[in-house]
């Protein structure tokens, strides 16, 4: 058995429930991924269109041997939404907390934590850890350098890097959909369920810059870090996140197992993932410590 497990994060996107459960159907038959994180962790009004499909996409997953985490909302900005996380914490499966007012109704139960926590430090980590966590999704933007230095301060937790799609960078009080359309936030008509990986925008100069999703700032170009497993394991790192995008997620999650295993080099691994449909080009600065938007391997 490989020493990296592979984790298939949460859709960031407005996915119809036809949608989601075609996406994990095939996910649970052919993906060779240990564990799924189910939930909407976006935007709280999309929960009542994907609530329903929850309870069979969750027993498909599990029947075919997968571990499922209940992804929990990043941002709460309603008394329903905040009441929504607490009921999640609750439950017996780990939980994926990415705003730290849950932490209080997990009750010290084992959660993971996601990568819109600020865990910059191994003060930031340990704190978390001492709370229940048995898993660390850092930043986005931190190194592997700057991951494994905290997963070498804490060894007792998991650390998990995220390596593939839309950078997930910041979330805001406003809805980006709703203004691009001429509406406002509270009459959004769920315009972002147009852009299934999320909407590119291009600078004034016509330059490829950020895109967004509803109240969502992702980057523009899509992170496939193709670490080799040894890179991986001297820094402490056992776990690796792929995050869902509309191209062929099985090949993707193939593609990073094969590496992972050390059936596939970094950059033959490269080449096969840009062969995808994707949203946007490859980077992968942010684990080198440059840019995020640069590439350190070329193709």
């Amino acid at each position: 058995m490989s020493a990296i497990a592979l984790t298939l994060g949460p859709v960031f996107f407005h996915w119809s429930p036809d949608r989601l459960l075609d996406f994990y159907r095939r996910i649970a038959d052919e993906a060779p991924i240990d564990r799924v994180h189910v939930g909407e962790v976006i935007c709280g009004k999309r929960m009542p269109f994907s609530d329903p499909a929850w309870p069979e996409i969750i027993e498909r997953l599990e029947r075919a041997g997968k571990e499922v985490v209940l992804s929990t909302l990043a941002a709460p900005a309603t008394v329903r939404e905040r009441r929504s996380i607490a009921d999640l914490c609750t439950d017996e499966r780990l939980v994926e907390i990415n705003d730290v007012t849950a932490l209080p109704s997990r009750s010290g139960k084992p959660f993971v934590t996601g990568p819109f926590l600020n865990i910059y430090n191994e003060a930031s980590a340990r704190f978390l850890i001492q709370r229940g966590a048995t898993t660390i999704c850092p930043p986005v933007e931190l190194s592997l350098a700057a991951v494994g230095a905290m997963a070498g301060a804490c060894p007792e937790a998991e650390f998990e890097i995220f390596v593939f799609g839309r950078l997930p960078l910041a979330l805001s009080g406003r809805c980006y959909h709703a203004r691009i359309h001429g509406l406002h936030k509270d009459s959004c008509q769920f315009t972002c369920e147009r852009d299934p990986d999320g909407l590119a925008v291009d600078t004034l100069d016509d330059q490829q810059f950020l895109a967004i999703n509803g109240v969502q700032t992702l980057s523009n170009q899509v992170q496939a870090f193709c670490p080799a497993p040894a890179d991986l394991t001297s820094k402490g790192v056992r776990r690796i996140r792929l995050s869902p995008h509309t191209c062929d997620m099985v090949e993707v999650a193939k593609t990073y197992r094969a590496l992972a295993d050390g059936r596939e080099d970094p950059k033959a691994a490269r080449f096969i993932l840009s062969c995808l449909d994707l949203p946007g080009t490859l980077v992968d600065g942010y684990a080198h410590g440059k840019p995020g938007w640069q590439a350190a391997i070329s193709i």
